[in-house]
């Protein structure tokens, strides 16, 4: 049932037909004198959304115009103006819906796996060490280090979480922060938990998130949370992982910050190596972030690539704009969204302090989110508002909802009604169909989007685990198999060199 039954139109120049005839023009001139950029590519960036599902960029869009007076629906966000798209199928080899330890493993390792590991093939079963061993497989970020490259990771979650994590570490479960989180069975068998690898593996040039607890032994004070038991070290074996990252450095000019006043402090221009861990876990919701304590993802984004970018040969950057989906999992969509905003931002920073002939730029999401986008909102109508129509039920509900979680809720055998409640508060829980303590993932392919060297690789609908290997391709111009699936017996001009678990073959005639 609609409330009004006006018509809410959109700016006066819309309804002259020329208005979307020269718009059209416009965009297809654009299209036929682009040029295709097939250089090599110096650097990868990456920039992954966790849980940014398609219908979270449409509303993130509209939430950022918002924020800036207008409508909403015509803001161009800087991801949107990525000359090139495609769509990645995220399943995982055991699950229809993946989480993001088996979506970061396809599309940074380029192997699909199963639910709940990190770094390792689909041999390797959640939760089982002895499973995980002969079962590694090694990330794009490893390959540009061992190609010389300078490599960073920037997330607003805990460095050691499913998606950085698997940069470096291979663990046969994604929660193993540290070895407090392990079961005596997997520690006796030799496993190791993922902040001890974040030294022990790939030596990673910049490292910006959160985590402090897990790097630090029991009982080991927070510098921020001092009286916070829960703020305070966790690791059993007594290791402090800070200490030992510092005396690894040795010779080098390696600073570890946890606020900004230290952050702001690094000169990009002679670190070498930055470990900046904001908070004992994850980072804090932008909408509730200090910013006198802790800099923005675009700040952090921005330092990394100050340091990274000094390597002549270039570098790879993850920058995960990870509490997105958080707040999807909480159903607080105007967290999520705001962290899609900030992200965003991000992505703009990226591309201001780099050249786009020689950095491939990419922005994709490892999964989506049971998150919906319903109702007939009237145009400029808040994203985070009501719908003008009724339920059955003679009662509203949001224009954004969830098809499960926390949101669930019977009044007297009826939904609450919400007519006199805010929706758009940051601490506003969404509606959702299906009563859960957190909602969860959703199936359906998500997008990426490619600027620069070789993005034109990035098109059609592929399997997620092909991500890794066009990136491979642009940086160093290289085609990428799966050794033990490919005869070259017979393909000619080849140069055949074996590296960790692929065969790079280059072109010796290029």
């Amino acid at each position: 049932m609609l409330l009004k039954s006006m018509c809410v139109s959109g700016p006066v120049e819309e309804e002259n037909p020329e208005f979307w005839r020269a718009q059209g023009a416009k965009a297809l001139q654009a299209a036929l004198n682009r040029k295709l950029n097939t250089n090599v590519a110096k650097n990868i960036m990456l920039f992954l959304g966790d849980g940014m599902g398609i219908t979270t960029i449409t509303a993130a869009r509209i939430l950022k115009g918002q924020m800036h007076n207008q409508s909403g629906e015509e803001t161009v966000m800087t991801m949107d103006t990525f000359p090139h798209a495609g769509l990645l199928k995220t399943y995982s080899v055991d699950f229809q819906i993946p989480d993001s330890s088996s979506t970061a493993t396809a599309y940074l390792c380029g192997v699909k796996t199963n639910l709940n590991t990190v770094g390792v093939n689909a041999a390797a079963r959640n939760g089982i060490c002895k499973t995980q061993k002969g079962n590694e497989v090694s990330s794009i970020l490893k390959w540009a280090k061992d190609a010389g490259k300078s490599v960073g990771i920037v997330t607003t979650t805990r460095v050691q979480h499913a998606t950085p994590a698997t940069t470096y570490a291979h663990s046969a479960s994604r929660k193993w922060y540290s070895d407090a989180d392990m079961p005596a069975s997997a520690k006796k068998e030799g496993c190791t938990d993922i902040a001890s690898q974040l030294l022990n593996n790939t030596d990673i040039d910049v490292i910006i998130g959160g985590g402090r607890k897990y790097m630090t032994p029991k009982g080991t004070w927070d510098p921020e949370y001092p009286r916070d038991l829960a703020s305070s070290g966790k690791r059993q074996d007594g290791r402090h992982l800070i200490s030992e990252w510092q005396k690894m450095k040795v010779g080098k000019v390696a600073r570890y910050v946890w606020n900004r006043t230290d952050f702001d402090a690094v000169d990009p221009d002679t670190t070498d190596y930055l470990m900046a861990l904001f908070e004992p876990g994850d980072l804090r919701f932008d909408l509730e972030r200090d910013p006198t304590m802790d800099p923005s993802i675009t700040e952090t984004t921005e330092k990394a690539i100050r340091i990274l970018s000094k390597n002549p040969k270039g570098f790879f950057l993850l920058v995960e704009g990870g509490r997105i989906d958080q707040g999807h999992h909480a159903s607080r969509a105007s967290m999520a969204l705001h962290e899609t905003v900030a992200f965003d931002n991000a992505v703009a920073k990226g591309l201001e302090l780099t050249n786009e002939e020689e950095t491939l730029t990419l922005v994709t999401a490892d999964h989506s989110h049971a998150f919906t986008f319903n109702g007939y909102p009237f145009r400029g109508q808040s994203i985070l508002g009501k719908s003008p129509l009724y339920g059955k039920d003679m009662l509203p509900y949001t224009t954004l909802m969830y098809g499960n979680g926390p949101g669930y809720k019977v009044v007297d055998n009826k939904r609450p009604d919400i007519r006199q409640v805010d929706t758009k508060s940051k601490d506003y829980v969404q509606l959702s169909a299906v009563p859960l303590d957190t909602e969860t993932h959703g199936g359906e392919d998500v997008a990426v989007l490619a600027r620069g060297p070789m993005a034109h690789l990035f098109h059609g609908v592929q399997e997620q685990s092909y991500l890794a290997h066009a990136m491979a391709y642009a940086v160093l111009c290289t085609k990428i198999i799966l050794s033990n699936y490919v005869n070259y017996d017979n393909t000619p001009n080849l140069y055949i060199s074996t590296w960790t678990n692929f065969v790079f073959i280059s072109a010796l005639s290029q």
